[in-house]
């Protein structure tokens, strides 16, 4: 690799650094994603920039990016595995919002409520197979088995998602269950492919997909509270979108099952109202954070992130602190940490 990390400047944050870090990189991997998803069908590239151009954090295909430097991996094909991880994210993300009629993505207005759910759905079809172009393009049976698997993945975990929809008995296994299939997958299968092309040996890339897992899980946990008591800018979509869409996510699995346990018969017939009978007035909202807040589950939900950050973290001790290899560990390490900051 020819790219040199650079002293973090104190007025970045871990993910803008990392982004310094690999901007050549990213660059190429940015190109790459807009030649792809070019059609002479004039609505798919019309409707696609919409969301790839809104930008986001490119946090999944920065993360095949870095895994790359750290393995030391000197050809090109994870630029292509990294644009591919970033179409596989596009296309969970549209048909995402048709299923949750989201208003909001990436700041922006949902592309479903500008084009349609029709339209929507089938231009996520053709990024899916975009991914799946590029894949092949690596000659890596290997990567493209990971990238594939993880695809499946994501798609069961957002039906048991949906098929758990309401379901205020979801235990908590079954809930981290869920995000390590529909979240989690792909940040480990993203981080898994680089040491993959490097042939980096099995530790290493176990190593990787452990950080990425770890992390996926943490960033979804940490996403479930701000859902609660974050911000729009921080989440990308309206503040409240889960409980409105009556999704059981940690917190409201933790606040619910304190209710039970403490025989708390106000709190559990809120929680029966407004997730299970889905009937739902304007204060509800402030209220279901009020419980949160009052039974801990916010910052169970954090505690819960952290300790999966500290695992995401122990798992890059396998690489050897080393020049240009700790610069890029180190920002990692950093990155993870990051994770879990944006609400502290």
């Amino acid at each position: 690799m020819t790219a040199t990390a650079k002293q973090t400047p104190s007025d970045l944050s871990p993910i803008e650094h990392l982004l310094s870090m690999a901007a050549d990189d990213m660059t190429k991997v940015d190109a790459i994603i807009r030649e792809r998803m070019q059609s002479s069908v004039g609505m798919i590239p019309d409707l696609a920039e919409h969301l790839v151009g809104a930008g986001g954090k490119r946090l999944r295909p920065l993360l095949t990016i870095a895994a790359a430097h750290l393995c030391e991996y000197g050809g090109e094909h994870h630029f292509k595995l990294a644009a591919a991880v970033e179409f596989i994210h596009s296309a969970t993300l549209l048909h995402d919002d048709v299923v949750d009629l989201s208003a909001k993505r990436r700041g922006k207005k949902a592309a479903n409520l500008i084009w349609g759910n029709a339209p929507s759905i089938l231009v996520g079809d053709f990024l899916f197979a975009r991914s799946f172009n590029l894949m092949v393009e690596t000659n890596s049976m290997q990567a493209l088995g990971i990238l594939s698997t993880a695809s499946s993945v994501i798609a069961e975990g957002e039906v048991q998602q949906l098929a758990g929809l309401r379901d205020i008995e979801m235990s908590r296994e079954t809930y981290m269950q869920v995000i390590g299939a529909k979240t989690a997958a792909l940040f480990a299968a993203a981080a898994e492919v680089s040491p993959v092309l490097a042939d980096s040996g099995t530790e290493k890339q176990n190593a990787l997909r452990t950080y990425g897992q770890e992390l996926g899980l943490a960033f979804q946990l940490v996403d479930d509270a701000l859902d609660y008591g974050g911000f729009e800018i921080a989440l990308g979509k309206s503040i409240g979108d889960d409980f409105r869409e009556g999704k059981m996510t940690l917190p409201v699995i933790i606040a619910y099952a304190n209710a039970v346990q403490n025989d708390d018969k106000e709190a559990v017939a809120f929680w029966q109202r407004v997730i299970v009978e889905h009937k739902q007035i304007d204060d509800d909202l402030a209220i279901a954070t009020n419980y949160l807040i009052k039974e801990g589950a916010l910052e169970a939900t954090l505690e819960a992130a952290r300790n999966h950050i500290q695992n995401a973290k122990s798992a890059l001790d396998v690489f050897v602190a080393e020049d240009e290899i700790e610069e890029w560990k180190t920002a990692l390490i950093r990155l993870a940490d990051f994770v879990v900051s944006r609400v502290s």
